[in-house]
């Protein structure tokens, strides 16, 4: 990996950090005014599938193509991703949005997990960081008079696992298609799914006369955060770039604190503080070069041996 592919994958990762860091706080906000967890997901994926469509038709049209198996790998991780967003709005319609977040934040986590049922290796240092996050789940679940709604938190992990899949997805595709493209066809698959979940549900739509400016922000979040979310894949890996995220939780936590009144407990914040050493020591962590895989359950979705000058995004800058 050359020093430019790495800068770029950091500020890429460490950018999707930081505007994933917001969403649950227009989120919140949303579901406060009136708006219900499955309308809020719906309207702002959606409108951020949109927004990307546009901007491919408009300016990078060679970029719609893709090889059918990283077409199948894209829709999967959508539906996938589609599904953890659906817990995770649902989650927070029962917890703080801080609280709700920092378990969220252990995506890490899961994502390591995938990978050794992958036949991928870790190193050592990241092993420990993700030995770091083990009790910082234990005291952010408090029992007693700041107990988290344990429904709630199950849903915030169970989005969590399913977000952590979703990236080990979309890495294997990453390797030959470019992340505009890879982004489109995730986020489409992403707003079909959580368009039927609120057709199942049968939740009612939002009346106009409600506050419609958080999930407008949200919508506009998402779609810079998902690109900028899979430039960091492309150059760090699945592994580094969640990793990177974890800085979206200080993000979350200093506004949640500010903006929505929120506190947490003493012991709470020492596994927010857990979560924080973990991400400073990404410094010493070595990042190895990201490597093709033939090996291991996803290997499926491995491109076809095809030159890369048959592609026609080779053509563009």
């Amino acid at each position: 990996m050359t020093f430019e592919g790495r800068r770029k994958g950091i500020i890429a990762a460490l950018s999707s950090a930081a505007f994933l860091g917001v969403v649950p706080i227009f989120g919140k906000l949303a579901i406060s005014f009136g708006f219900s967890p499955l309308v809020v997901v719906a309207i702002r994926t959606s409108i951020a599938a949109l927004l990307m469509l546009l901007l491919i038709a408009a300016q990078m049209r060679p970029f719609f193509y893709i090889y059918p198996v990283g077409l199948a790998g894209c829709l999967l991780a959508g539906v996938i991703n589609g599904l953890g967003s659906i817990f995770y709005y649902s989650g927070l319609s029962r917890i703080d949005a801080g609280v709700g977040h920092l378990l969220y934040s252990f995506y890490p986590l899961f994502v390591a997990f995938w990978l050794l049922l992958d036949r991928q290796s870790i190193t050592r240092l990241t092993i420990f960081r993700l030995i770091l996050m083990v009790p910082a789940v234990f005291l952010l679940i408090l029992p007693g008079k700041n107990a988290v709604d344990m429904p709630g938190a199950l849903m915030m992990l169970s989005s969590a696992v399913l977000y952590a899949l979703h990236m080990l997805i979309n890495q294997r595709i990453l390797f030959e298609a470019p992340a505009p493209t890879v982004t489109l066809y995730t986020l489409l698959a992403m707003a079909v799914t959580v368009t039927i979940g609120l057709m199942v549900s049968g939740q009612p739509l939002p009346a106009v006369a409600l506050p419609w400016w958080p999930v407008l922000a949200m919508a506009l979040i998402t779609f810079f955060s998902r690109l900028s979310l899979f430039i960091g894949i492309k150059h760090l890996g699945g592994l580094q770039t969640a990793m990177l995220g974890i800085a979206e939780l200080f993000v979350t936590l200093i506004l949640a604190q500010v903006w929505l009144g929120e506190h947490m407990a003493t012991g709470q914040w020492i596994g927010a503080g857990l979560l924080a050493i973990s991400l400073l020591l990404v410094g010493f962590d070595k990042i190895t070069p990201q490597k093709r895989s033939t090996t291991g359950w996803l290997a499926w979705l491995n491109s076809p041996k095809i030159s890369p000058t048959d592609f026609p995004w080779s053509s563009q800058p």
